[in-house]
């Protein structure tokens, strides 16, 4: 079955994010490595959002469409935290923050009208995760909402920020990879002629749930460790950054 470039494009591009996205988390914090693959990683999460909006349109799946565009403002939106210096705005965060805020309200509204019709799920994908994702597109929004109203952010916020931006797009890409239908890592790992000689245990269900999670569990996990750990507390906001750096 032919493929048209920009699905291509798509699939490498987010065949490279989880695969460097998963690199800085092992690299050690701070190491050229580990900024090496925190750049790569954003740079092909961004192609891969921009790729799954325009197939979205192409295909008439709004879904698709709105995972694509929150990507791209939660991956654009952490980067842009970690570049600036602390307490710096632009009018560029006015027009970011109606991003979240109108999938926030769309996701509630189509959720509700789903339970409202008497049924679950639409399209094959549970209600609730319209309000989770909602849920946390509104959160978003608030968090930028704040960040305009202080006049930017500063030490452990500027930092959690960041971090949890970077680990939830990611957690976006891992789910849609190993959640979505026909069994998109069979599928991928065939087409290269490696599919029928893994064993089908890499294939599982629970594997595939486990690496959907495991983005929400670091992240869980670093912002624990940036709030409560001594370490972070007594190190320069500059240096904290540093080892944050594209988690």
């Amino acid at each position: 079955m032919p493929y048209s470039s920009i699905l291509v494009v798509h699939i490498l591009a987010g065949s490279v994010g989880l695969l460097s996205g998963a690199a800085a988390m092992i690299f050690r914090k701070g190491s050229p490595r580990h900024v090496l693959a925190g750049r790569v990683f954003v740079v092909a999460m961004l192609t891969m959002a921009v790729g799954a909006v325009y197939l979205g349109i192409v295909k008439h799946q709004t879904g698709n469409v709105g995972g694509g565009i929150i990507t791209f403002y939660l991956i654009g939106t952490a980067w842009l935290t970690a570049r600036r210096p602390p307490g710096e705005t632009s009018r560029f965060d006015w027009l970011a923050l109606l991003i979240p805020l109108a999938l926030g309200l769309l996701l509630w509204v189509g959720g509700i009208k789903v339970l409202r019709s008497g049924h679950t799920s639409q399209d094959g994908v549970p209600v609730f995760m319209s309000f989770f994702m909602g849920s946390i597109c509104l959160l978003a929004a608030a968090g930028d909402v704040r960040m305009l109203l202080r006049g930017g952010v500063f030490g452990v916020t500027r930092i959690s920020r960041h971090l949890w931006r970077m680990c939830f797009g990611l957690f976006i890409a891992a789910g849609s990879f190993f959640l979505g239908p026909s069994n998109r890592p069979r599928r991928l790992l065939t087409a290269v002629g490696l599919g029928p000689h893994l064993p089908s245990a890499l294939f599982s269900t629970g594997l595939y749930l486990f690496l959907s999670v495991l983005p929400l569990l670091l992240l869980i996990f670093w912002l624990v460790r940036v709030r409560f750990a001594k370490a972070f507390a007594q190190k320069p906001l500059n240096a904290q950054l540093t080892v944050q750096m594209h988690p």
